[in-house]
């Protein structure tokens, strides 16, 4: 099947696919709606017969599935990775080791980030693990279930999306690579790499996180009334540790620390080394690390990475005891389900990209209509990170919003950024792209990350909502801010554009959390009085 130009006609499937996600919520629906519309508009556009629309549509599917083999590989069996270490204990045992260690509130908000942060392979493995084995220590130093849900969901996806070795880097990677990154002479590693520094929503949640958690006094809004309910609840609210559940199998007792710790740095290395590897580094060719890293395959060597640690996790739990081995299996399979859900809707967005770009040349025509010289180029970053933010929180999944906006940020930047002489545009608006979606996975009541921190942290699930909006808010306000300077500075060296847009965007914040508490406590004395 060759490329079509239909013009307008081509932008057409991402649109209906956004509308629909907004309207209907369902963001599989509005997916397999806007492939569908792909088809039909290259089926008459080629004077095909109509059997062409069911045709083009599975084809591109099993070409997008046969092509990205290796991810779906690695996505599964990292599930499966998550339901065995859950079900040998390590995650609980971690939790009763750290309820004796910490001694003070500050410390143990602080090590529940550090642990959210620790655990940057997946947002799922996150949030299964953070609030279920921290939750007595947070209960013992009465941290509202509210504090410990947000800091459990601002650990996940803000975290996930800037780690190299992750599910969420291997996604967005091919989606750079398919949206043709490598126009602008960039790997889809090396385009990933460069917009963590840019990606101002996840760096300055991460920050917030610890701000909130150790400094007295830092709440404000909703969260600042849990906090105060928390505090005056009676002491013999901590729960119990003594038996714990995954997807109602019984976790082991046996568990220790190290049962998560060595499964996890397992990973972690194998990873590393597997990049390296694949990367070229020890092939003779004289490549640097750097050079390895942005020139390796990095869904290959996250595959490897998983089996291995897979097997690692296996010697380590069923010689033991740990798991008997039926019981191994069944976490496996338990693991395997649970990322059933986010592979859909990763097929389907890929499907969609490759009907844009390969059949419909949607991201050539939206290059067409931008004027390289126009005031609206300064923009683009802040533009498409409010875009991001609008579709991530109506559809409560940050992939399939990649899926529509790398595509399209990356066919109109490059063309932009070769005719302005604007290097860093391509950067900055991806990162703008990534940041946004963050925001919707991780404060939107319909996110399944934001589900499971409710889920986790044992808390009613619109009180986490209701109480985390205002500090998700606030951080995406700044973002806009930074976005916004950072367009006006791209033109500028790459890191001097970027010191000053990341240091204004910190000191916003950090005034901003200085500045609200007061406010807003200043104005509910002044409610209550009248």
């Amino acid at each position: 099947m060759e490329l079509i130009d239909v013009g307008f006609w081509s932008v057409l499937p991402p649109i209906i696919a956004i509308a629909l996600a907004l309207i209907t919520k369902e963001v599989i629906f509005s997916l397999i709606i806007g492939v569908m519309s792909g088809a039909v508009i290259y089926t008459v556009a080629g004077g095909l017969g109509i059997v062409s629309v069911f045709q083009i549509t599975s084809e591109m599917m099993v070409g997008q599935i046969e092509g990205k083999a290796a991810f779906v590989i690695f996505t599964m069996l990292l599930g499966a990775l998550v339901g065995v270490i859950v079900l040998a204990g390590g995650s609980k045992a971690y939790g009763n080791w750290a309820a004796k260690a910490l001694k003070t509130k500050a410390a143990a908000g602080a090590a529940t980030g550090a642990l959210g942060v620790l655990i940057f392979i997946d947002d799922y493995f996150n949030c299964l693990t953070v609030g279920t084995v921290m939750r007595p220590v947070t209960d013992k130093f009465k941290i509202s279930r509210e504090k410990l849900a947000y800091i459990v969901d601002a650990t996940a996806a803000p975290v996930c999306i800037i780690a190299p070795v992750s599910s969420w880097a291997a996604s967005v990677i091919l989606y750079m690579e398919d949206a043709g990154i490598a126009q602008a002479g960039l790997t889809g590693m090396q385009a990933f790499i460069q917009t963590i520094p840019w990606n101002l929503y996840a760096l300055l949640t991460i920050f917030m996180v610890f701000w909130i958690t150790i400094r007295k006094k830092s709440d404000f809004g909703p969260m600042a009334a849990a906090e105060q309910k928390a505090e005056e609840a009676s002491s013999g609210s901590e729960s119990s540790t003594s038996e714990l559940y995954y997807d109602g199998l019984k976790v082991s007792e046996k568990g220790t620390v190290w049962d998560m710790v060595i499964p996890i740095i397992a990973l972690v290395v194998i990873s590393i080394l597997a990049m390296l590897m694949y990367g070229g580094l020890w092939d003779g060719s004289g490549m640097t690390v750097f050079e390895a890293f942005g020139n390796t395959d990095a869904t290959l060597a996250l595959a490897l990475s998983t089996f291995c640690s897979l097997i690692i996790a296996f010697f380590m739990f069923v010689p033991r005891k740990l798991l008997s081995f039926k019981d191994f299996f069944v976490g496996v399979d338990k693991g395997l389900r649970n990322m059933v859900p986010a592979m859909t809707i990763l097929t389907l967005a890929w499907t969609l990209c490759a009907i844009c770009s390969d059949l419909l040349g949607t991201g050539t025509y939206l290059a067409t209509l931008v004027d390289a010289e126009s005031l609206f180029v300064t923009f683009i970053p802040a533009i498409l990170f409010l875009i991001a933010c609008g579709i991530s929180f109506a559809t409560g999944t940050s992939w399939g919003t990649f899926g529509m906006l790398i595509p399209i940020a990356t066919a109109v930047c490059i063309p932009i950024a070769a005719a302005a002489g604007n290097t860093n545009l391509l950067t900055v608006s991806l990162a703008a792209v990534l940041g946004g979606s963050v925001f919707g996975d991780h404060c939107s009541p319909i996110s399944d990350t934001t589900i499971l921190s409710s889920t986790g942290a044992d808390c009613n699930h619109l009180q986490h909502v209701s109480t985390q909006i205002p500090y998700a808010v606030t951080v995406a306000a700044v973002c806009f801010v930074g976005y916004i300077i950072a367009g006006l500075t791209s033109r500028l060296a790459f890191g001097v554009s970027l010191a000053i847009s990341v240091v204004i965007s910190f000191v916003l914040l950090i005034l901003a959390l200085i500045v609200l508490p007061k406010a807003v406590k200043k104005e509910q004395k002044a409610k209550v009085e009248a």
